[in-house]
């Protein structure tokens, strides 16, 4: 099912027009680029092959080997997608030109700017301060051991991509 057909599927199980089942399944293969995964029913272990792991603007990516909950519309496990897991490696959401990535630490992005290189140019520019004193100008930042480490946390907490 190609993700137009599938999202205007997803329109008319808003509107309460066609029946969605629900089955637990624990994952055996997920493929990201592709953003899909292969998973085995944990009641009845049928396999499901190309599960969505999202609908486009939010992906989920599930752990191997961690149970999830997905739908199938109109009881066809060829249209099938993701709701929940109970672990998962990466969530990915995306608005227009903005992005939020979680994956053992935090990408915020709009367009081509992200929020750890404008945490790292501040930084970068506070380091390099210079104030002029009644005596002349200053020439050494006193507490840039303080920065430089506060500017190592951010890197450690901020993905640049």
């Amino acid at each position: 099912m190609s993700l137009d057909k599938l999202k205007q599927t997803i329109n008319e199980l808003i509107k309460g027009n066609i029946p969605i089942q629900t089955v637990w399944v624990t994952v055996s293969e997920v493929d990201w680029e592709e953003r899909t995964m292969t998973a085995v029913g944990i009641d009845d272990e049928v396999e499901f092959f190309d599960v969505l792991l999202g609908l486009g603007s939010v992906d989920l990516k599930p752990k191997i080997g961690s149970d999830c909950l997905i739908g199938i519309i109109e009881n066809q496990s060829t249209s099938s997608f993701i709701l929940t897991a109970n672990e998962l490696e990466e969530i990915d959401v995306v608005v227009e030109e903005c992005q939020l990535n979680i994956n053992k630490g935090f990408l915020l992005k709009k367009e081509n700017e992200t929020l750890a290189k404008l945490m790292s140019d501040l930084l970068k520019e506070i380091q390099k301060m210079k104030f002029t004193t009644n005596t002349g100008s200053t020439i050494l930042l006193v507490n840039k051991p303080q920065f430089l480490e506060i500017e190592n946390r951010f890197k450690d907490f901020l993905k640049t991509d």
